[in-house]
């Protein structure tokens, strides 16, 4: 190779690396092949930035975009993750993210957010993760999320939603994981929840329900992990957790204020390992709990009964190697004393597996 072909050889190189590095934004570090991780940490962004059309990861956290506009990221087609946590963001406009037919992971977590228009999630058809909670959004418009067909995990804990409407999960049929915890729901509507029946994890915990929305959780076929930890719900009726009974593995029912559990109130639950029903003022449980499986239960602080009623959960806590601490309130004369240990259980008979067999129908 003459000269003159060497030279044109590496200023072409340098051309093309000096169109690279001219593609990171500004204050701003790319790395990955062909600069597909474009990370703006916390460098003062006011404006959505241009960024390299290959780009697949963009971090765009801990700077201040108030309003996200529509078609802010209409040029990044190619985008498979965005970060906008910490951003403070109020509200997101129509067609905010046009044009990310692409991406999988989207972080809206730690903003303000309280306004979102409708429109405002279309052409997120890939969308699998959507992180928006630490926000203030109070409600969920039918049609809203309905573009994320693919949606698997929806986090939206601590926000302000009041209540779960009719049609509010429509479209979201993949949904498995939906966390709720820590907002200000008084009501969940029957039909809230007739798009997700194949969710497994349902997070209610630190809410304002004062009773269980039979109605609503009713469609649920397949619940393995129920929190309800922390609303003010004084019982838990016949057959509320039937249609997902066969799946269901963990109960958080503690710090509720909870008084009884109806007679019925596990009908049809047969897989349930770990329950958590600590923190309350039961004073009894009801025949058919599910002792068969149980691994964890957590009791304390509750102001038991201690007859023959309790004899199962006597039996269960002599065979438990976790050894929880459970207390008789009542009678008098046991007042005090473990139930594993107190003389008041002693002499209780516990049913035969025929006749248990039996009760079952």
């Amino acid at each position: 190779m003459d000269q003159s072909g060497f030279l044109l050889q590496l200023f072409c190189l340098l051309a093309c690396l000096f169109s690279l590095l001219q593609a990171c934004p500004p204050s701003c570090h790319c790395h990955g092949g062909d600069l597909q991780h474009v990370i703006c940490d916390n460098v003062g962004l006011r404006r959505i930035p241009k960024v390299p059309e290959q780009t697949r990861l963009l971090n765009l956290q801990r700077n201040n975009f108030p309003v996200l506009p529509t078609n802010g990221f209409r040029d990044m087609k190619n985008l498979v993750s965005l970060h906008l946590q910490h951003s403070h963001i109020k509200e997101i406009s129509s067609g905010a993210f046009r044009g990310l037919k692409q991406l999988v992971y989207l972080y809206l977590s730690n903003n303000d957010i309280s306004v979102i228009k409708m429109g405002a999630f279309d052409n997120l058809t890939e969308l699998t993760y959507l992180y928006i909670d630490h926000n203030k959004i109070s409600e969920l418009p039918k049609g809203l999320l309905s573009p994320m067909i693919n949606l698997f995990i929806l986090q939206l804990g601590s926000n302000k939603l009041r209540e779960l409407r009719s049609g509010a999960f429509h479209g979201t049929k993949d949904l498995r994981w939906l966390y709720l915890s820590d907002n200000s729901l008084s009501s969940i509507q029957p039909g809230a929840l007739d798009d997700v029946e194949n969710l497994a994890i349902f997070h209610l915990d630190k809410n304002q329900l004062t009773s269980y929305p039979v109605a609503a959780m009713s469609k649920l076929r397949v619940v393995e992990d129920l929190k309800l930890s922390h609303n003010p719900i004084k019982a838990i009726p016949d057959f509320a957790f039937q249609s997902f009974g066969r799946y269901m593995e963990t109960l958080s029912l503690d710090n509720m204020g909870l008084e009884k559990f109806s007679d019925k109130a596990f009908a049809g639950v047969t897989t349930l390992k770990t329950v958590h029903i600590e923190n309350n003022k039961l004073s009894s449980l009801p025949g058919n709990f599910p002792f068969s499986r149980l691994e964890t239960l957590t009791l304390s602080n509750n102001p038991w009964h201690c007859s023959c009623q309790l004899a199962p959960l006597r039996r269960w806590l002599e065979s438990s190697r976790s050894r929880p601490d459970a207390v008789c309130a009542s009678p008098s004369s046991a007042r005090g004393q473990q139930i594993r240990d107190t003389a008041a259980l002693r002499s209780c008979k516990l049913p035969t597996r025929r006749s248990k067999k039996g009760s079952r129908h």
